[in-house]
């Protein structure tokens, strides 16, 4: 299992890059850069109109960028259990963004395999299951926040020391990423950095917990405060337009208006969070030039991605990810390492944040664990999407109380290149089904749509056949 591409692999490698270039390739570096709430459409690579990202956008140029990326739980920690370990929310158990600190020191993580394997291992930023900031198995260097930290001055652990750090958080990420990349190392490494960014700055309550979202806000670094003056807000189909259609959106809920136009984010909000992005991208180049420097640009796998989507007003929704519409579930996935990834190249295949780990370890020449749900994106990486790949994928979410608007909105969804099926766990007559095809903004539910009855039976089987195949029922 561990090898199963690696014959082709290296039949491609022999014919682009030479002998000597495929022993470094066998086991590179791994730099793997996570932005908190990081949309697929935000990086100008994917043709956004003004966001400025050109570090992220030459790495695209010069290696892959995945088209068709999928969080498979839109939610923070879920989703980086599920980086982390290759497997489902429902299999590694952190189902919600709840205080799961203890159980987070249990999780089966690719660092530990790459530990394993040889690797030296380092840790930066935001680890976000729990507020517990301690040192996780699997990691020799250790720099994490406290909590979800702050924009500014942030507590953070170093290895083992609690520090208060001075300035914005993102360029101190930044810096300490360089500093790791700077050191002597005798062996292959990994650095996970994990931003805040482009998180928003959240109000506590006086009694400590999480208040009104709508307090949340976006602060950019002081000198990117005054970027993108006078611009048009790209803006989808979607946006502003009130869920008439969509019944567990137009459940009315004590306090809060109807979703629509007057709902949804403001340009202030979003303009702050590309300018945001712009400190993150200074540090992607920040970390190109150290790579550069050390004389291992070309042996290291850069990947850019983000733990899920963000909602721009569209459905007039805002401050929210969680839902399976497809703003929220898609990612940016960006890779870079030229004995592995042909410049240019877009895979177009469906790819999961599960399938990080298991490349991560098989590029490493490790044991790929058996638990591990995802699939290795080797294949894609030289441009081969294998005929057995797959089809189709879950996507799931468990209710919480965090969003009143989230409240028994849990569901377990299925997306095919044509289809979405959403199933509501918590309530009955909710179901929502979309032709991607014909209507890509998932404006018209098709639930009751009697020429869609056909397909949407079938999507109900394929539902049914993945929570057996994965363990989910």
């Amino acid at each position: 299992m561990v090898f199963r591409y690696w014959p082709l692999l290296v039949t491609c490698l022999l014919t682009v890059a030479g002998p000597r270039t495929i022993a470094a390739a066998a086991r590179p570096n791994i730099v793997l850069v996570i932005v908190d709430d990081l949309r697929w459409d935000d990086l100008g690579c994917a043709g956004h109109p003004f966001s400025q990202t050109p570090n992220i956008d030459r790495l695209a140029a010069e290696g892959a960028r995945f088209l068709n990326a999928f969080s498979t739980t839109p939610l923070c920690s879920p989703s980086r259990g599920s980086l982390l370990t290759g497997q489902y929310a429902h299999s590694h158990g952190i189902i919600d963004n709840t205080d799961r600190s203890a159980h987070s020191h249990r999780l089966q993580t690719f660092p530990q395999a790459l530990q394993t394997a040889g690797y030296e291992t380092a840790f930066i930023g935001k680890w976000h299951m729990g507020n517990d900031n301690s040192r996780r198995p699997g990691f020799h260097r250790w720099f994490a926040l406290q909590g979800q930290g702050t924009s500014f001055d942030s507590v953070v652990n170093d290895d083992g020391v609690a520090v208060q750090t001075r300035g914005y958080v993102t360029d101190i990420l930044n810096e300490q990423s360089v500093a790791f990349l700077r050191q002597p190392h005798t062996r292959p490494f990994l650095l996970s950095l994990s931003h805040k960014a482009i998180h928003p700055e959240t109000a506590q309550a006086a009694d400590g917990k999480l208040s009104d979202p709508t307090a949340s806000n976006f602060i950019p670094a002081p000198r990117h405060a005054n970027l993108f003056q006078k611009v048009t807000i790209p803006r989808r189909p979607n946006f502003g337009v009130p869920p008439l259609d969509k019944p567990a959106l137009q459940q009315p809920i004590a306090g809060l208006p109807p979703l629509g136009p007057e709902t949804g984010s403001s340009d202030t909000s979003i303009l702050n969070r590309l300018r945001m992005l712009a400190a993150v991208d200074e540090g992607v180049g920040a970390i190109r030039q150290a790579l550069t420097d050390a004389g291992q640009l070309d042996q290291t796998l850069i990947v850019i991605t983000s733990d899920h989507g963000y909602f721009y007003s569209e459905h007039g929704l805002s401050v929210e990810r969680r839902l399976a519409y497809e703003e929220s579930i898609r990612i940016p996935l960006v890779m870079r390492c030229p004995p592995l990834v042909k410049p240019g190249t877009t895979p177009d295949g469906s790819v999961l944040t599960l399938d990080l780990a298991p490349t991560f370890v098989e590029l490493a020449g490790g044991a790929i664990p058996v638990q591990y749900q995802g699939r290795s994106l080797v294949p894609l990486m030289t441009g081969i999407v294998p005929p057995d790949w797959r089809q189709s994928f879950l996507i799931e979410l468990y209710s919480d109380t965090v969003f009143p608007r989230m409240h028994k909105l849990g569901y377990r969804a299925i997306r095919s290149e044509r289809w979405k099926y959403i199933r509501y766990n918590d309530q009955t007559g909710m179901d929502e089904f979309y032709d991607l095809v014909s209507d890509p903004y998932e404006l018209r539910n098709g639930i009751h749509d009697p020429a869609l009855a056909k397909p949407l039976v079938e999507m109900q089987a394929e539902l049914k056949r993945l929570l057996v195949e994965t363990g989910a029922e």
